[in-house]
């Protein structure tokens, strides 16, 4: 009988909810079951796990007074070397063997070999390209750019040059300048492009440079001439549309003996089958330094840095091994520095694309406009280095283009949502409406899927926030890495992880953990002092990406709960 009442009881039951059953019912049965099925169905485990945010550097087990512990990288702990080199195989040795650290000379024969691990692009390689206005894009030949580097150092040495300023926009020519030095026992020196007739000399002065090569139009070689007499040799590149002009005469009047001659005229006064061949590294020095003039402003030089190859190549093989293995740049990638090569950070990634194969594409007026659309306009990069006021500008016109529509505004918020869980936002049919708000980052919106910025100690750059930063990865669709550079630096000190989504209630974002070729430490000052579980100070940093080996920033940082550098 007992059972029997049960059964009754629970027909009762199942009776009595259907039979006040209505409409309203129907409509949030079908709204609960939506929800949990889209929950289901869009679930994703986050892009890393999320223990490796919480603690992102490793600190020293000690510490010295007055002086915060040392953090360095997970990949770089304690008790290791920090990474000095790009571990270079030279042919025939065993694939077990530690390679060398390389040079700048061994960054140009990867580009030339192709990729050499086995698998699917066993071979590969990138390719280099000028973009000239809108539809004009023009590719240079690996063996005329190898060419160019032999001819163009050959012609500098053979001349008496020994300090050679580089005096140009973003550009192959730029390139070629200084692997020629590299190859031919040159010191390279790069200057910041489009600076007064002062500024230029000065310069000049300070790095004691004897050979210039320029573009016409923008060197004052008149004031030059007259101001510096230790100028020995000058080469103009000269574009397309004034070739015809005679340019390898000195003005009258100067009395100076400066050889000049063109670019052009170099390369094509050596028989074609000349320079083909990249000179042998048996007995070779080890390249010279390059000399780079850091600027916190437009139209300033406070700082001229020498870094040795051994600095830059640290650099290098941090962002290099920065990105994880499945994201590293490769063949399929396209390249874009809309940033000054002047700026070790640029020049750095740019070595960095050219190692890895990737294609390399060059505007000269790109790294001078705050317009990510001028600065792509032509070509579809896929990693783009950009500076924050151009990331800033975009950020502020597509914040009023978002806002301006409803369902914009609600795409907008879920994919937020989707990043603070870890996960970047994937395409889908409903995210393809917002596709028409995208920015417009090249020919085709959608292809970036990278984005390099960086903070420059003591400058006057836009500072970005976490907030800001999370908006870019949903205007765009791409990830943004964000870091911390300084003068005698090469590449970065810090710069956000990859995988790294989170916001936070902060007017200037944290900079991530050091990177692999560098190590961090805190110093007391007046206005902060280090304890047990607190460490803030000026920043110091060490390493072998760094100019000496040590420098202090002369910004006060703080260290959060997830080892991470701020500013303070």
């Amino acid at each position: 009988m007992g059972f029997d009442n049960l059964m009754l009881k629970l027909d009762e039951s199942v009776t009595g909810l259907f039979g006040q059953w209505n409409i309203y019912s129907s409509v949030i049965v079908t709204l609960f079951a939506g929800l949990l099925t889209y929950q289901l169905a869009t679930r994703t485990d986050p892009d890393t796990h999320p223990f490796l945010l919480a603690r992102q550097a490793q600190a020293s087990p000690v510490r010295n007074e007055g002086e915060s512990p040392v953090y360095r990288s997970q990949a770089s702990p304690h008790g290791m070397p920090l990474n000095a080199g790009l571990n270079v195989k030279d042919p025939g040795a065993s694939k077990w063997a530690k390679g060398r650290d390389g040079d700048l000379r061994d960054i140009w024969r990867q580009a030339v070999a192709g990729v050499q691990d086995d698998g699917p692009n066993k071979g590969a390689t990138g390719r280099l390209l000028t973009v000239l206005g809108t539809e004009n894009v023009t590719e240079h030949r690996l063996d005329d750019v190898t060419r160019q580097i032999n001819l163009i150092g050959q012609h500098i040495l053979d001349q008496g040059g020994n300090r050679v300023a580089i005096y140009l926009p973003n550009s192959v020519e730029l390139v070629v300048t200084l692997f020629a030095c590299a190859f031919y026992n040159l010191t390279a020196v790069i200057l910041p492009f489009n600076q007064s007739d002062e500024a230029v000399i000065s310069m000049l002065r300070r790095s004691a440079a004897d050979t210039v090569v320029t573009a016409p139009g923008s060197f004052p070689f008149d004031h030059v001439v007259k101001s510096y007499p230790a100028l020995r040799q000058l080469i103009w590149v000269v574009d397309e549309g004034s070739k015809h002009m005679d340019w390898n005469e000195v003005p009258q009047g100067t009395g100076s003996s400066v050889n000049v001659s063109t670019w052009q005229d170099i390369v094509s006064d050596y028989p074609v089958d000349a320079g083909k061949e990249l000179p042998s590294m048996e007995g070779q020095k080890e390249p010279r330094d390059v000399t780079i003039f850091w600027q916190s402003r437009p139209g300033t030089t406070e700082e001229m840095v020498r870094f040795t190859s051994a600095n830059l190549i640290a650099g290098v093989s941090a962002q290099v091994f920065a990105i994880p293995t499945s994201q590293r740049i490769g063949p399929s990638d396209l390249f874009l520095p809309a940033d000054s090569l002047a700026n070790t950070h640029t020049l750095v990634l740019t070595l960095a694309a050219l190692y890895s194969n990737a294609s390399v594409a060059f505007n000269s007026v790109g790294s001078e406009a705050d317009d990510l659309a001028i600065a792509t306009r032509g070509i579809t990069p896929t990693i783009l280095v950009a500076t924050p006021a151009a990331l800033l500008k975009t950020h502020q016109e597509m914040g009023n283009t978002v806002a301006s529509s409803f369902v914009a505004r609600n795409i907008h918020w879920l994919q937020t949502r989707t990043l603070t869980q870890g996960v970047m936002p994937a395409a889908s049919f409903l995210t393809s409406y917002y596709d028409r708000f995208r920015p417009a980052i090249g020919t085709k919106p959608g292809k970036l899927r990278l984005i390099f910025t960086a903070e420059r100690v003591g400058a006057d750059t836009a500072r970005l926030s976490s907030q800001i930063l999370s908006d870019l990865r949903v205007y765009t669709g791409a990830r943004v890495i964000y870091a911390l550079t300084a003068a005698k630096v090469a590449g970065a000190v810090a710069q956000t992880g990859f995988y790294d989504y989170r916001i936070f209630d902060d007017q200037v974002s944290h900079f991530g953990a050091p990177v692999t070729s560098a190590e961090v430490l805190l110093r007391d000052t007046s206005a902060q002092k280090n304890g047990d579980g607190d460490s803030r100070g000026e920043i110091i940093v060490r390493g072998p990406s760094v100019a000496g080996n040590e420098a202090a920033l002369g910004v006060e940082g703080v260290v959060r709960d997830d080892n991470t550098l701020a500013y303070v």
